[in-house]
């Protein structure tokens, strides 16, 4: 794969998908120390970047290939790009999916045209039903990153930023099964091989990043994250070959650490974007990098975040950040006594936000009342006052 290859596919989705925006973020900028700009691919037509390699791949199709449709198995961002881009050349499109995938990402797939298959309880049964199925069908089936025409298109990402950004000095970004660093790092070291490309991933599931320190792909066990878009247990053996050859350093970043930049992202600049897009910003804020002052570029790879999760990752960033928290005080069940508990929190300029008493439960004494307490504070050193506060005044007390 050359760079010529990923001008030819820039020309090819001219006018299907869009040319990103490149935010410069003062804000970001001046956390990171450094010069901050993102690349808003949550903005991109589907929701994340998936849309540029599958819209290539198709168009690599054969007219023989096409008639007869293709199949994918996804359970987010590659089966909207995949289902948009069948629609566009309109070609019959399915998608399998594991019977636990988010109802919003069903809606959507079936509203590009795709036909959706749920088929078994993980993605792993899905991909195995939806190989079955291209057999069955003689259909392509479309990989979501381990596929040169996947990696070419996701690589235009990098031709944008060049021309967004001449002098960038660094580019970030997300890392899961490595098609679009790929791409990026293809694109960026061929034209300027003095960019340092960096691949961040979620703790929860380094792959590419251990598969890197044993020489060759390997599987890892995957931990619960709020990053699921990059929460690829084995990397391409493709991906696996560019990363090797043109990635400067991987780095991984924690659930905590994704939660409050998802937090800052909505708050500061207004936008949404899902765990894994939010981690190539979160190793800037966090020091995961050795980069100060420099020109960085980071890759905000998509924003489709279910809409029963949001408020949830937003309450996770609040606490994670000190921006929220509850108390457990037991108190004796007398008049006054809530009173001067609530007037020891907003004395201190806690907003309250839920308040909650219990006089029957199994540690809960005759004459005694347990008030459960929501509060919204305005950072860990607040919360250490309020507690130190209700401790001086209450019997007990537990966060």
């Amino acid at each position: 794969m050359k760079i010529d290859e990923i001008i030819i596919a820039r020309e090819k989705m001219k006018n299907i998908v869009h040319t990103t925006p490149l935010d410069y973020s003062k804000t970001f900028s001046q956390l990171s120390k450094n010069e901050v700009y993102l690349k808003l691919e949550n903005m991109q037509k589907t929701g994340s970047f998936k849309v540029r390699g599958s819209y290539n791949k198709l168009m690599s199709l054969t007219k023989d290939e096409l008639k007869k449709g293709v199949v994918a198995a996804s359970a987010g961002n590659h089966a909207q790009g995949v289902a948009y881009s069948s629609q566009i050349l309109q070609i019959p499109c399915t998608i399998v999916m594991p019977k636990g995938a988010p109802l919003s990402k069903i809606q959507a797939t079936k509203q590009y045209g795709a036909e959706v298959i749920l088929a078994g309880n993980s993605f792993d049964d899905a991909l195995s039903y939806a190989l079955e199925l291209r057999d069955q069908i003689d259909a392509t089936f479309i990989h979501a990153f381990d596929d040169d025409a996947i990696i070419t298109g996701q690589g235009v990402v990098g031709l944008e930023v060049l021309d967004q950004l001449p002098d960038v000095e660094a580019i970030v970004c997300p890392v899961g099964g490595g098609g679009l660093i790929a791409g990026i790092a293809t694109a960026i070291k061929e034209k300027n091989p003095h960019i340092s490309i960096y691949g961040i991933q979620t703790a929860a599931c380094p792959s590419m990043k251990q598969s890197l320190l044993e020489e060759k792909p390997i599987t890892v066990e995957a931990l619960p994250t709020m990053a699921d878009g990059i929460a690829v247990k084995k990397p391409g053996q493709r991906t696996f070959e560019i990363v090797q050859q043109y990635v400067d350093d991987i780095v991984t970043v924690d659930e905590m650490e994704i939660a409050r930049t998802m937090l800052l992202l909505l708050e500061r600049n207004k936008l949404l974007v899902e765990g894994s897009g939010a981690c190539s910003l979160a190793s800037l804020l966090y020091g995961k990098l050795n980069l100060t002052g420099k020109k960085v570029v980071a890759i905000l790879s998509g924003g489709n975040v279910d809409m029963n999760f949001i408020s949830r990752i937003i309450e996770h960033g609040m606490v994670e950040s000190g921006r929220y928290a509850r108390f457990t005080i037991t108190l004796k069940d007398k008049p006054g006594q809530l009173q001067n508990v609530l007037n020891s929190i907003t004395d201190l300029d806690a907003n309250i936000q839920a308040v909650n008493l219990n006089r029957i439960g199994k540690d809960i004494l005759p004459g005694y009342t347990q008030l459960d307490i929501s509060v919204e504070t305005k950072n860990h050193e607040h919360i250490e006052q309020l507690f130190k506060v209700l401790k001086e005044k209450n019997e007990h007390v537990t966060m």
